[in-house]
């Protein structure tokens, strides 16, 4: 080159888009079009031919996936074609193809879709092959893929785009089989213990099961705003009642709440509630369940997280809230019952309540476990014995009834389970309803509403009952060593572009 001539510009995105539209557009005036391709029958996927060459040597296979990468352009052409399970290298002669096939293949652009069939083979350089002897185009990319030694890599277009950023980053597609791989193992664990699975409303006329803001629509038909469930809990108790006595949910919670690395607006939890059980029931269920989960899906029972080596070796510390309160700060609040003095220890270091909550003994414990004590908690650790102001659902301590038999588990101080002995004294319940509704019409839009029917429900007597919520996707956070839900989300809520 000499010193005068300047390297040719490169194209603009613009350019590159016209000219796979008018690649397109000469494959249909030709009456190649690849959109009208319906159907290709494909025998083996690109692990089936890497782990096992020797038998498949010479053998004739049909593969289809997406091409990835180009290299050579003369006589011989060598493609990396990406399936469900990885990439397989594609080798195509111009003497073993038919020449018109040879050169529209030469034509094709990263990204296009094709099946193929072809002799599986090693290349002199020791590589395992496909070599082409048919190639269908099934799908034309109008749009070129990420440049290929950055990828997708600005986090907010990888929530928006999910589709590129599984082309692009294998190992967001393991997240997600992972995700699926648990899932699955959630239900053979609940099925080996006799829980059968159900499915309850998604739209409710009463906002129930928890504390949280609803999401509110409106039935057209009815004329009546409906709230979109925030729990599953109060339908799958009615259940217990009519004695199918364990049951569970694998579904899709609505919360209208603020959004952070451990929050989504939808979120998928498993509800499960087993009658003449109570929560220490609970706990053993929960242990079980996550430990056998990291042994079967990564073989070992130590995982990384939140930059914290985490043990799920089962046998995991249970402590009561007050202890774990008077561990971390000092504070004995068993040893101090009077409300007013309470609310002063937590102000001692620093606690306040907030202002719907009444100045109790409870809400102040509650307030110092949750100010100060959870971040603390980086092994799996059951923290048992809450409040009732706190627990509106949960059966009280017969020892302690400021207190109830209700625990929540925490790791990486994010909490991943909550369950109780469930109330079943109807009378209780409704005093308790009552109380949520006073909160609401002070103002807290999180609390509960009053559900005449669970209290009739309760009245035609529901057994002891043990009950469990857990966030799949905090597990499946954990079990990747994810640290913000929108990686183990599949379409995150994300806020609309301008």
């Amino acid at each position: 080159m000499s010193k005068d001539k300047k390297p040719a510009p490169e194209q603009s995105l613009s350019e590159l888009l016209q000219i796979r539209r008018d690649k397109l557009q000469a494959l249909q005036d030709a009456g190649q079009d690849p959109f009208r391709q319906t159907r290709f029958i494909v025998s083996h996927h690109s692990a089936d031919i890497l782990n096992n060459f020797d038998a498949l040597e010479n053998t004739e296979v049909t593969v289809a996936g997406r091409l990835m990468s180009k290299r050579g352009m003369g006589k011989v052409t060598f493609c990396d074609m990406q399936d469900r399970e990885g990439r397989i290298q594609l080798y195509a002669r111009f003497d073993e193809m038919d020449p018109d096939a040879f050169e529209a293949y030469k034509k094709y652009d990263i990204g296009d879709i094709v099946g193929v069939r072809g002799q599986v083979f090693r290349t002199q350089r020791g590589e395992i092959s496909v070599r082409i002897r048919e190639v269908t185009l099934l799908s034309k990319a109008l749009l070129p893929l990420p440049e290929k030694f950055h990828g997708l890599t600005n986090t907010e277009l990888r929530y928006r785009q999910r589709y590129v950023d599984l082309i692009v980053n294998p190992e967001v597609r393991r997240t997600f089989e992972l995700r699926s791989r648990f899932i699955k193992h959630v239900r053979d664990y609940m099925d080996s213990l006799g829980y059968i699975e159900v499915e309850t409303p998604v739209l409710n006329t009463i906002s129930g099961g928890a504390t949280a803001r609803p999401f509110i629509t409106h039935h057209n038909t009815l004329d009546i705003d409906m709230y979109m469930r925030i729990a599953t809990e109060l339908p799958l108790k009615r259940l217990i009642v009519g004695g199918m006595e364990r049951v569970y949910e694998i579904g899709r919670i609505f919360r209208n709440e603020g959004m952070d690395t451990r929050h989504n607006p939808e979120f998928t939890t498993i509800e499960l509630y087993q009658a003449y059980a109570d929560f220490h029931d609970m706990m053993d269920v929960a242990e079980g369940l996550l430990s056998s989960a990291a042994q079967k899906l990564l073989g070992t029972y130590q995982v990384e997280w939140q930059g914290h080596q985490v043990d799920l070796t089962p046998g995991w510390p249970r402590l009561t809230m007050a202890e774990a309160v008077r561990q971390v700060t000092g504070l004995d609040f068993m040893a101090q019952p009077d409300d007013a003095e309470a609310v002063a220890m937590a102000k001692s270091i620093g606690v306040d309540l907030p202002e719907t909550a009444d100045p109790t003994w409870g809400n102040a414990l509650y307030e110092v476990f949750d100010q100060r004590v959870e971040e603390t908690l980086i092994q799996p650790t059951f923290i048992t014995m809450y409040p009732v102001e706190v627990s509106p659902l949960a059966k009280r301590s017969p020892s302690d009834p400021r207190l109830t038999e209700r625990f929540e588990f925490f790791i990486c101080h994010s909490e991943l389970g909550n369950a109780f002995s469930e109330l079943n004294d109807p009378i209780d319940q409704k005093q308790r309803f009552l109380k949520q509704v006073e909160l609401r019409a002070k103002g807290d839009e999180e609390a509960g509403m009053m559900d005449d029917d669970f209290i009739t429900a309760l009245e035609y007597g529901m057994p002891p009952t043990g009950g469990m919520g857990i966030g799949i996707d905090r597990c499946v956070m954990m079990l990747t060593g994810t640290d913000s839900i929108r990686d183990v989300i599949l379409f995150p809520t994300m806020k609309p572009l301008d």
